[in-house]
């Protein structure tokens, strides 16, 4: 058997549905090792940053790796940035590299990259498959590393005269599913005497709760011991967020009328997040309340999280040992304040929810987009301003409904992620809201999502600006100044890949025409002129204020 045979043949034992990829010379036989599989589909993309986007996203929903390739040089540098995007939010991918013969080559230097050394640090492991007879291993290996707790991503380059090479024996591992160990007995122990003494306890769910078992735990946790909780940005939806004890996102490290029930608590009992994703809080040596770090790895000690106990092991398992223990002494905390602060948070975020002034204020646009999505319909976020607006203001409703990256927080990934998203969901509505920055950044791949026929509807927010850095740039006293620019005409553009574009006059003009769109068939591209005025006022000022008092 061919390697190329080989390696594909491995990665149909891995249960691989999909490569994205834009193949180079380098990895012509393993392009047509791809063509003569019956389980593989090759998704040819216009950049490989979108292949990458893609097969992170693969990875994050469905907890099994996505896997991308690229030709060697220039198509493997492109993968930096999906290799960091996958490693920070926990994401698991295998990258495929290509690379010029290594045992005979007439071509110098041409193209050469240190490639295997760049994606060191931005992976669980790099490296390269030198003989065909070590490709099964390599790629079970590759497997299994990426899924391993903390998940992220691995990188393989494959040089084309060892894709050529013939095995002999090929041999297929057996694909084997380890088991996480339960967290110790003390540590349990310890748990609940912390949360017994507490007067005023705090739930906070983070993006590494987000696997099955463990939102079926966390569900029947709250709703047994009646402890109110609140999540990070990528924790959104974890638990329904329709749930009374559900507090709001921590959108913010620090000031946002949400704090005032962090401040209150005595204990925070922090599930599934680490510092790697922005922090929802800032503790600080002065501060009496203690935090319990229950996770799949210890916390990494920093100046602005040092947990005093670590419960390790399996979450969900770690999750129902504790609502075991505690069951008999449920709802015996006050919760008063932190309804209170519930109630403060919900009149604040509700204001200006049904302002139609236009163009649209960001609050609107999230409660448009709730009101017209079902429960487990899909919102995908490119990285913006608008982030922190639908991490405040858009209630999820069940797990991976709000997919938001808020650990490396690049733009550009957010259009191919919903690529990927409609892709795997095809029966879901799928809504791609990007800024025009962002949008710009990856736009090409508008040609991939018309190529495969999806149905998807992209929201472009034009401020003709980087609007995010526009508000930093207001909020520490600088002159507006850098970060303008004029956009081409998103209509005409989208039209010129054989997609749909609309660009509304009116807030009701705008909801006449997302109601539509979802439920057309093809790609529809609206081009919303967005107002974040506001988000000066609200967002530096009145949260310092609040603060303040």
């Amino acid at each position: 058997m061919k390697t190329s045979d080989m390696i594909i043949k491995a990665l149909e034992n891995e249960g691989v549905a999909y490569i994205f990829g834009l193949p180079g010379e380098e990895n012509l036989d393993l392009l047509e090792s791809i063509r003569k599989s019956k389980k593989i589909k090759l998704i040819l993309t216009r950049h490989e940053q979108g292949a990458g986007f893609m097969a992170a996203t693969y990875g994050r929903l469905t907890g099994k790796p996505g896997v991308c390739m690229s030709t060697l040089g220039p198509g493997a540098t492109n993968l930096m940035t999906p290799a960091a995007y996958a490693q920070l939010g926990a994401m698991p991918m295998v990258m495929l590299t290509g690379q010029k013969p290594i045992k005979k080559s007439k071509q110098g230097k041409f193209q050469i990259v240190d490639i295997l050394e760049m994606m060191q640090p931005l992976t669980k492991l790099s490296k390269q498959i030198t003989y065909g007879e070590n490709s099964g291993e390599l790629i079970r290996e590759a497997f299994r590393l990426s899924q391993e707790e903390r998940p992220g991503g691995v990188h393989l380059e494959i040089p084309e005269d060892v894709c050529k090479e013939k095995v002999e024996k090929p041999h297929f591992f057996e694909v084997e599913t380890s088991k996480i160990p339960s967290a110790n007995t003390d540590a349990i122990k310890e748990a609940k005497k912390l949360i017994l003494s507490a007067k005023k306890p705090l739930l906070l769910i983070g993006a590494g709760a987000n696997r099955k078992r463990a939102s079926v735990a966390l569900t029947k946790f709250v709703n047994t011991l009646n402890i109110p909780f609140f999540n990070t940005q990528m924790g959104k939806g974890i638990i329904d967020e329709r749930n009374p004890l559900y507090l709001g996102t921590a959108a913010l490290s620090s000031n946002d009328f949400l704090h005032e029930a962090i401040k209150a608590a005595d204990l925070i009992i922090n599930i599934g997040h680490d510092t790697i994703e922005k922090p929802p809080f800032i503790m600080d040596v002065s501060d009496d309340r203690k935090v319990i770090h229950i996770n799949f790895f210890a916390a990494e000690i920093n100046e602005v999280y040092f947990p005093q106990l670590n419960v390790i092991g399996d979450i969900a398992t770690s999750v129902h040992q504790l609502t075991e223990v505690l069951k008999s002494n449920a709802k015996k905390w006050n919760i008063d304040f932190f309804v209170q602060v519930k109630e403060n948070v919900s009149s604040h975020l509700s204001k200006y929810e049904e302002d139609n002034r236009f163009p649209i204020l960001p609050q609107r646009l999230v409660k448009i987009t709730r009101e017209l999505l079902s429960d487990d319909d899909i919102v995908t976020l490119d990285n913006g301003i608008y982030k922190i607006w639908f991490a405040r203001n858009y209630p999820a409703y069940a797990q991976n409904t709000l997919l938001l990256d808020n650990a490396l927080a690049t733009m550009g990934a957010g259009f191919p992620s919903a690529i990927m998203t409609k892709e795997l969901y095809p029966n879901k509505k799928v809504v791609s809201i990007n800024g025009d920055g962002g949008f710009m950044m990856n736009s090409q791949e508008l040609e991939t999502a018309v190529r495969m026929g999806l149905d998807l509807v992209i929201i472009i927010l034009n401020d003709n600006a980087y609007g995010m850095i526009e508000w930093k740039q207001e909020d520490e006293g600088f002159e507006n100044f850098g970060l303008k620019y004029k956009n081409p005409d998103f209509v005409k553009y989208a039209e010129s890949f054989g997609a749909h574009g609309y660009r509304p006059t009116s807030v009701e003009d705008f909801e006449k025409i997302f109601t539509k769109t979802l439920d057309t068939k093809g790609i529809h591209v609206i081009d919303l002129a967005v107002d974040y005025s506001l988000n000066h006022k609200i967002l530096n000022v009145l949260l310092k204020e609040n603060s303040k008092k």
